[in-house]
C-alpha cells in the first residue's frame, strides 16, 4: 500500500464509473475496495481511508488471511533455503541490492511491528540515523540487569515478566546496536517495548499512538535516566568526557545536561507585551523540538502538484511560529504593572539553536468531538535550511552555523491519529532509505521531498559547503 501507491492505483481503476448502467443503491453500498497487508494481514479501505476491523457475513476477509498464511507456510521451506544460499554467497553476510546495475550490500535492518508499533519503529529508525546521538548510546558499556546465576549473560525481557529493574537506556542501546549491523533483515524490539510499557503507561496496549508524543516521552525518560549512575560512574561525567558534546552553553531541562539536551536542546525567548501599559515580560524556555502550526490559509492544499493557491513551505510554518501574535480573550496576560489580566502580544525568538533541530508539524487538531488531520503538503528543503532570521541575536552567529541539512522524516499515512500508519525516511552515508516496519528499501531524494512530513530532523551543518537556502 505504501510502495509507489500500487494498491491505490488498483482502487482508482476499480472506481471508473460503469457506462450505460445506473448504479443501484445496493451496488453503491458494496463498492468499498479494500487491500490487505501481506505481512500483518491488516485490511484497509480506501473509500473510508481507515483500517477495517470487521468482516463480511461469509467471513471472506478471514479466508483471504488463511489463504495468504498457507501460501507463506508452503513457501517458507524453499524460501529459507534460498535465503541461506544468498547469505552464504554474500561476503558481508547482509542483504543484497541492485544499484545502477551492480550488486551492493544493504546493511539496513527493519523493525518488526509488534501490533500497531509503527509509531515507535519510525521514531527509532529516525534517531538511529542521527549519528552523534546514536553513536553515544552504542558506545556506552553494557549493563546487566540481573544478579546471581544470570549475571554476565544477555538478558531479554517479555511483557509477562514482573521484573521492576529495567533500563530504558540499556534496551535503547541494544536496539540501536542491532540496526545497521547487517546480520539480519529485521529486528524485534520486544525488550524495548516491554520497558516502554513498564515506565510509560500511556503506551500500554496495542492501539495506534502518536509518534510525536512517543518521541517526547522517550527523550524525556532517556534524559532522566541518563542523569543517574551508569556502572557506578555518573553519566554526566561520561558526557563531559565526550569532547564533541561539551558546548559552552548547554541546554538543561530538569537538572544536569545529558546527551539528549546537548544534541536536541535549544532555548526560546518568549516575549509578552501588555497592550494597555506597554510592560514587556521576557522568559527563556528550553525546548527539545518545535511544534509548528500549518497556517490556516494553506489547509485545503493537499498535494504538491495542486495548483490552486500558493504552496505551503516550512518557512511559512516557521514564520507563523515566530511572528508577533495578539493573544485572544481566552489567553489574557496577567500584567504585573496593571495588576490584572490584560490584552497582550506574544513573540518567540530562538535564543540558542540545537545541534539537531526537530520540527513537528501540527497535523492533528481537535474539533468539538474528534481529532482531525491536516493533510496539507508542506514543502521542505533537503539541504541548507537557514535558521538565522529566527535568531534573537543573528549577528553573533557565523555564516555556516545556522544552516541545517535533513537527516530524517517521519510520515503519517491515513486520516486519524488513532489509525493509519507511520513510516520514516532517513539518510545514511549519503543514501536515502525508506523504513516501513520490517521492510527497508533504498529510495531517492525526489521521493523524500514529496512526502507529507509529520516530524523533520535537521542536523547542524559542520563543514563549509554549498550555500543553497530555504
Amino acid at each position: 500500500r505504501y510502495v509507489n501507491g500500487h494498491a491505490k492505483k488498483h482502487y482508482e481503476d476499480a472506481q471508473i464509473p460503469m457506462t450505460n448502467h445506473k448504479k443501484t443503491e445496493k451496488q453503491e453500498k458494496v463498492q468499498h475496495t479494500v487491500c490487505m497487508d501481506c505481512s500483518s494481514y491488516s485490511t484497509y479501505c480506501y473509500r473510508c481511508d481507515d483500517f477495517v476491523v470487521n468482516d463480511t457475513k461469509l467471513g471472506l476477509v478471514q479466508k483471504v488471511r488463511e489463504h495468504l498464511q498457507n501460501l507463506e507456510n508452503s513457501a517458507f521451506t524453499s524460501d529459507r533455503h534460498r535465503k541461506r544460499k544468498l547469505l552464504e554467497n554474500s561476503s558481508m553476510n547482509s542483504k543484497l541490492l541492485k544499484v545502477n546495475g551492480s550488486t551492493t550490500a544493504l546493511c539496513a535492518t527493519g523493525l518488526r511491528n509488534l501490533g500497531n508499533t509503527c509509531f515507535m519503529n519510525a521514531i527509532l529508525q529516525s534517531l538511529s540515523n542521527i549519528q552523534q546521538f546514536c553513536c553515544y548510546f552504542k558506545e556506552l558499556p553494557a549493563v546487566e540487569l540481573r544478579n546471581g546465576k544470570t549475571a554476565g549473560r544477555r538478558t531479554y525481557h517479555t511483557r509477562s515478566q514482573g521484573d521492576n529493574n529495567v533500563s530504558l537506556v540499556e534496551e535503547f542501546r541494544k536496539t540501536l546496536c542491532a540496526l545497521w549491523q547487517g546480520s539480519q533483515t529485521a529486528f524485534s524490539p520486544e525488550s524495548l517495548f516491554y520497558v516502554v510499557w513498564k515506565i510509560m503507561p500511556n503506551f500500554r496496549g496495542y492501539q495506534q499512538q502518536d509518534a510525536h508524543e512517543f518521541m517526547r516521552y522517550l527523550l524525556d525518560h532517556l534524559h532522566l535516566e541518563l542523569q543517574g549512575g551508569f556502572n557506578g560512574v555518573s553519566r554526566s561525567v561520561i558526557l563531559q568526557e565526550n569532547s564533541s558534546l561539551t558546548a559552552s552553553s548547554k541546554c538543561c531541562i530538569n537538572g544536569a545536561s545529558t546527551v539528549v539536551t546537548a544534541i536536541f536542546g535549544g532555548i526560546l525567548q518568549n516575549e509578552v507585551n501588555c497592550l494597555i501599559c506597554g510592560t514587556e515580560s521576557r522568559k527563556f524556555d528550553p525546548f527539545l523540538d518545535l511544534s509548528l502550526d500549518i497556517p490556516s490559509q494553506f489547509r485545503n492544499k493537499r498535494t504538491k502538484n495542486q495548483e490552486n493557491g500558493p504552496m505551503c513551505t516550512l518557512r511559512d510554518c516557521l514564520r507563523s511560529f515566530t511572528d508577533l501574535e495578539e493573544l485572544d480573550e481566552t489567553e489574557l496576560y496577567m500584567c504585573h504593572k496593571c495588576k490584572k489580566k490584560q490584552k497582550s502580544t506574544k513573540k518567540f525568538w530562538i535564543q540558542k539553536l540545537p545541534k539537531v533541530l526537530c520540527l513537528h508539524l501540527k497535523r492533528f487538531h481537535w474539533t468539538a468531538y474528534l481529532r482531525n488531520k491536516v493533510d496539507t503538503y508542506v514543502e521542505f528543503p533537503l539541504r541548507g535550511l537557514d535558521m538565522k532570521c529566527y535568531l534573537l541575536e543573528p549577528e553573533n552567529s557565523g555564516p555556516e552555523s545556522c544552516l541545517y541539512d535533513l537527516a530524517a522524516v517521519v510520515v503519517h499515512h491515513g486520516s486519524g491519529v488513532g489509525s493509519g500508519h507511520y513510516t520514516a525516511y532517513a539518510a545514511h552515508e549519503g543514501r536515502w532509505f525508506h523504513f516501513n516496519d520490517s521492510t527497508v528499501t533504498l529510495t531517492d531524494e525526489e521521493t523524500v521531498v514529496k512526502a507529507k512530513a509529520y516530524i523533520l530532523f535537521y542536523v547542524e551543518r559542520q563543514a563549509k559547503s554549498g550555500s543553497d537556502k530555504l
